[in-house]
């Protein structure tokens, strides 16, 4: 084993203060006095009231979250039926153009995907608001949801399926009583990031909102390109202390299921 040189560490420093020394700057100013980020004129938390009665934050952030839950949930369903097909159905025609189609968005640049989905909704006549978005987010969330959970697929033992065939259980019923449960860390996790990517996202959505719908990441890029205020700094923090709860609660859930499914295969080799 390689020893934990001073180097390593230095480098590990660095590279972790490079990624989140500006988020817990962000964090320490938005509890700032002053209207001015950047001088410091003591602890407070007016900021945050002053942003809970920002009617236009609130409508944003309702809309984004609506449209987060949303559009993962159906990235979710989806992504998992794409990656079930890929990986039990074996070679069929038109499995390379199939596979192609959920892995583009993959590397596909965002303004492409924003572009192409504009022209989309101008040439059917569809209006752009809270649906298109929903529309947009599903198509390029689904594709990492597919990801993620083709890749728990690929290691499922397959025997288990067979066993609950065998025993008289329709193709449904194997996979939601059988597979499905084993692969639910893998499919959380695919939502949370679909979730994620959708609460996150800039550009696509920036191309399918309307004047009716405006995503919570598009008012606060408006707001920034006027200054930065206290209230930013406010509703970053609130972002970010969210994601972290999220991601600690799903780090979590997914644990304990791993070791309730160890403890249930360990259980079942031993009466076996």
């Amino acid at each position: 084993m390689r020893r934990f040189t001073w180097f390593n560490a230095t480098s590990l420093t660095l590279g972790f203060a490079f990624l989140y020394l500006p988020m817990i700057i962000l964090v320490i100013y938005s509890f700032n006095a002053s209207k001015l980020v950047t001088v410091w004129a003591g602890f407070s938390t007016k900021w945050y009231g002053t942003l809970l009665q920002n009617q236009a934050f609130l409508d944003a952030a309702w809309v984004t979250i609506k449209v987060a839950v949303i559009s993962s949930t159906i990235a979710t369903v989806l992504g998992t039926m794409a990656a079930y097909v890929l990986v039990r159905a074996g070679r069929f025609a038109g499995r390379t153009l199939f596979s192609g189609m959920i892995y583009a968005p993959l590397v596909m640049p965002e303004v492409i995907t924003g572009l192409s989905l504009l022209l989309l909704f101008i040439g059917i006549g569809l209006d752009r608001g809270i649906f298109t978005i929903i529309l947009a987010h599903t198509t390029f969330a689904m594709c990492y949801v597919s990801v993620v959970v083709s890749s728990r697929l690929v290691s499922f033992d397959k025997s288990l399926e067979e066993a609950a065939l065998d025993l008289g259980c329709s193709a449904f019923d194997a996979f939601r009583l059988v597979t499905l449960p084993i692969i639910a860390p893998a499919v959380i996790s695919g939502w949370l990031l679909a979730f994620t990517l959708s609460l996150d996202d800039l550009v696509i959505a920036s191309f399918t909102a309307g004047p009716s719908a405006t995503t919570l990441p598009i008012k606060i890029f408006s707001a920034v390109r006027l200054g930065v205020s206290p209230e930013i700094n406010a509703l970053s923090t609130i972002m970010i202390g969210l994601v972290s709860i999220g991601v600690i609660s799903a780090s979590i859930i997914s644990k304990r299921a791993a070791v309730a499914q160890q403890r249930d295969e360990q259980a079942a080799a031993r009466t076996s």
